[in-house]
């Protein structure tokens, strides 16, 4: 079987690589406003996510609750008590920010594009797939500060629950307001140009990305970071992966799920946004040096949940015939 390579994966290594080279570009001292254009195309980013939320396919989408409960479990519960019961073991400061990162990641929402594309692939439960995805990023807004402030106040930012959700109304919920009630009006503008608007949500998380690695650059961070070291990150993100798929694909059998929606429930509950942990981190963390290492793996989740997922859906897609 052919894999394609993921060409947002490949831009992401590509902007590291520009952060990499001309950190200077991300630097606070910088002429070029990267904070103010990321602000902005947040807010565009989570108003084009409420133009295609549609309410009456939300309410449709309720009925099934077993399976929206078990997604939405793994998502917000499950995946951050896998990583929580790791925190004992840690030992020192760059030890405890790994943790750290992998906790943000475990924290975040699932992501709707590539969950309802692969669902489709494989044949799932669709309608499903789309009410979990889009419902998992709202809920994401208020549970991922919460579970992130267990910790981060113990770490290197100033964590403030009443500047992160301000924050959080001004840049995320209060856009996605804005375009839930204007849906009835640009819904369908929305939906015809997608793929543009994909495109434009991708160039916004690449800047951040850029931004937080200039930044980390700038001041060193990776220079402790060897390439046994994001081996060895890779092979924790992919154990907490299995861990998790094989987890809900248990769970869903005892609860006597059908195939589709077996397949929609490990499909979703094994998601994680790349751009809500982009966006979140900015909110969250700030500027803060270790922020690239923050985003380190939800960018190797990124890539490795898109590669596992792809081969596992298109095994999926055929069963019918071999049936």
């Amino acid at each position: 079987m052919k894999i394609k390579v993921d060409r947002f994966v490949l831009s992401i290594i590509i902007v590291i690589g520009l952060a990499y080279i001309f950190p200077q570009w991300g630097a606070p001292e910088s002429k070029i406003p990267i904070d103010t254009i990321g602000a902005i195309g947040i807010s565009l980013i989570f108003f084009f996510y409420g133009l295609k939320l549609s309410p009456s396919k939300l309410k449709e989408g309720v009925k099934n609750w077993k399976l929206h409960l078990l997604i939405q479990t793994s998502t917000f519960l499950i995946f951050p008590l896998l990583v929580l019961a790791l925190q004992p073991f840690i030992q020192n400061k760059e030890q405890e920010t790994i943790w750290l990162a992998f906790f943000f990641l475990a924290a975040l929402p699932s992501t709707v594009s590539s969950s309802v594309v692969m669902v489709s692939i494989a044949k799932g439960n669709i309608p499903a797939a789309i009410f979990n995805a889009s419902i998992s990023g709202i809920i994401g807004i208020v549970l991922t500060p919460l579970w992130m402030g267990l910790f981060v106040k113990n770490a290197q930012a100033d964590f403030n629950f009443i500047d992160i959700y301000t924050k959080l109304i001004i840049q995320i919920i209060l856009p996605v307001v804005i375009g839930v009630l204007l849906q009835r009006y640009l819904g369908e503008f929305a939906l015809k140009h997608s793929k543009k608007l994909t495109l434009f949500d991708k160039s916004v998380i690449l800047l951040i990305i850029y931004k937080s690695f200039a930044n980390s650059f700038n001041d060193n961070i990776f220079s402790s970071v060897s390439v046994l070291d994001l081996l060895l990150l890779f092979i924790l993100v992919l154990i907490l992966f299995s861990m998790l798929f094989y987890a809900i694909g248990f769970l869903a059998k005892k609860m006597k799920f059908t195939i589709e929606d077996q397949i929609t429930a490990q499909f979703c509950g094994t998601k994680k946004s790349l751009v809500h942990g982009t966006v979140f981190s900015k909110i969250i963390f700030g500027n803060i040096a270790t922020i690239g290492i923050i985003l380190l793996p939800i960018m190797l989740f990124h890539a490795t949940q898109i590669l596992l997922i792809s081969i596992v859906a298109s095994k999926m897609s055929h069963r019918n015939h071999s049936s």
